[in-house]
């Protein structure tokens, strides 16, 4: 992990929350997004807790475990654009300087293999 940030910084980018902007994301929710959520929440997996639509730094998380530092992130087709390719990769990397780990998985994986993308989540865990 880069430790150039000042401790402080780093834990207010971890820790601040946008409120209205997890209001209006939790409003367009994704079918991926419902079905992974309703795997997640609870405690269901591994007794972790997960957060949806968390925002750390300038970005919203689809899924966060601060417990574990882990993101999940889905992702539909725009991400296969270059432009949008090259944002995710930015962001990752920001992420991972702050001590996160993010796990990438297309909507499409969630909806016909749940249990696999679950298992790979429980394997990070």
């Amino acid at each position: 992990m880069n430790n150039n940030k000042p401790s402080g910084l780093r834990d207010k980018l971890l820790t601040k929350l946008h409120y209205g902007a997890k209001a209006e994301l939790r409003l367009r929710t994704t079918e991926a997004e419902q079905k992974l959520w309703f795997l997640l929440r609870n405690r269901k997996l591994k007794g972790k807790k997960f957060r949806r639509q968390h925002a750390i730094a300038n970005y919203v998380a689809d899924f966060y475990c601060n417990e574990s530092k882990l993101i999940i992130e889905l992702d539909g087709n725009f991400h296969t654009v270059a432009e949008t390719k090259e944002y995710d990769k930015s962001r990752t990397n920001l992420l991972n300087e702050l001590g996160i780990t993010v796990l990438r998985f297309w909507n499409e994986e969630v909806i016909k293999d749940p249990g696999r993308v679950i298992k790979k989540i429980s394997e990070y865990l």
